[in-house]
């Protein structure tokens, strides 16, 4: 059996079955998913994090590449109960370690319990205890890797749905599931996306109807390009904002962010809407959240278990953002008309901007 060690926070040593090669480090973090693995694995937001499945078995369904959420695997290494061949193959191949044969429960209970910590991985024929110690010594905090959304960006502008006649979008891409572009462009929307360090002049350029903001890895205060762009645009383009997007939008306009415990990760974290009394049922990834929403934004919606803002608008600007993925890949589909309420929000603006014929 190939050894592996898993290093956590404090200097706890746990042993594995090793099930793809290598050494890694980063924030351990858990998904209470049980579907949705191959998403899961190809998100961005993961980005310098190693994922636990809560989900005993991880790979009954096999792994197809349509599923992905970009073209790479994001998480430093993976740890499970039980991996299958399958995705134990496909980690190997990506140069992702990954460790099964371990009590994921015990691993989960600390994490919820001393919140998501620092983590080294170090699996392989010969590796010893002193090699992953030594990769969580190396390890940074989420805050410090301040130049994390380069790792996960588009270098250069790429459009999507050129031939669609419907609104214009500016994605900054902080690290952007591509279900959101689908989302957008089966709307009938043009979507430019546009690098994480994007300036004015790159939006003015494209001329969008509605600037968004995506999801991404990491610490907002470190997108300081995005959250200008977000104060330069607010007042004449509404904005828009997924996860990450919805921190950044707040930041922007005067409200506050916080790291949380263990974040929110999975596909059932309940929603409520203020307004209509509704709850929904949402797929989650974050490890920050909006603190207090300032003067010019207004909460609309929390999460049920812990009162987190989970849908913010604006109060005098065009804005809407939401904290889960409305995109919903894997699942549940409960919020897929955000996006015909960001569109609607764009067009109403158009409307108005338009006199009236004498």
């Amino acid at each position: 059996m190939t050894a592996a060690y898993v290093a956590l926070e404090g200097g706890h040593v746990i042993e594995g079955r090793g099930r793809a090669s290598g050494t890694a480090r980063g924030e351990l973090v858990f998904t209470t998913a049980y579907t949705g693995y191959e998403e899961s694995l190809t998100d961005p937001s993961y980005e310098e994090q190693i994922l636990t499945f809560s989900y005993p078995l991880i790979g009954n369904y096999g792994v197809r590449e349509e599923r992905f959420e970009s073209d790479r695997i994001h998480p430093r290494a993976v740890l499970a109960k039980e991996l299958t061949e399958d995705v134990a193959e496909w980690l190997e191949n990506e140069g992702v370690p990954a460790v099964d044969h371990l009590d994921t429960r015990e691993v989960v209970t600390d994490i919820r319990d001393g919140g998501a910590m620092k983590c080294g991985i170090a699996v392989g024929e010969d590796v010893t205890e002193e090699d992953a110690l030594a990769e969580l010594e190396a390890c940074k905090t989420m805050s410090e890797h301040t130049e994390i959304g380069a790792q996960v960006s588009v270098d250069e502008s790429v459009v999507y749905g050129e031939d669609n006649d419907g609104d214009t979008v500016a994605l900054v891409d902080c690290g952007a599931k591509g279900s959101i572009v689908d989302s957008l462009v089966a709307r009938d929307a043009t979507v430019h996306v546009l690098p994480h360090d994007a300036n004015a002049a790159d939006v003015e350029s494209v001329d969008p109807d509605v600037l968004f903001i995506s999801n991404g890895p990491g610490d907002p205060a470190n997108y300081e390009n995005a959250i200008g762009l977000v104060e330069a645009f607010v007042e004449d383009t509404p904005v828009a904002g997924i996860c990450l997007g919805q921190q950044i939008v707040a930041e922007a306009l005067g409200g506050t962010t916080e790291k949380m415990t263990f974040g929110h990760r999975g596909i059932n974290q309940p929603v409520l809407d203020l307004e209509s009394g509704q709850v929904v049922m949402t797929t989650q990834n974050h490890g920050y959240t909006v603190a207090d929403p300032g003067d010019h934004l207004e909460i609309t919606q929390i999460n049920v278990n812990d009162d987190t803002p989970e849908g913010i608008d604006g109060i005098e600007y065009d804005v809407i953002t939401r904290q889960y993925h409305p995109e919903a890949n894997p699942g549940p589909e409960d919020t897929f008309d955000f996006f015909d309420d960001v569109l609607a929000m764009a067009d109403a603006r158009q409307t108005t901007a338009v006199p009236a014929d004498d």
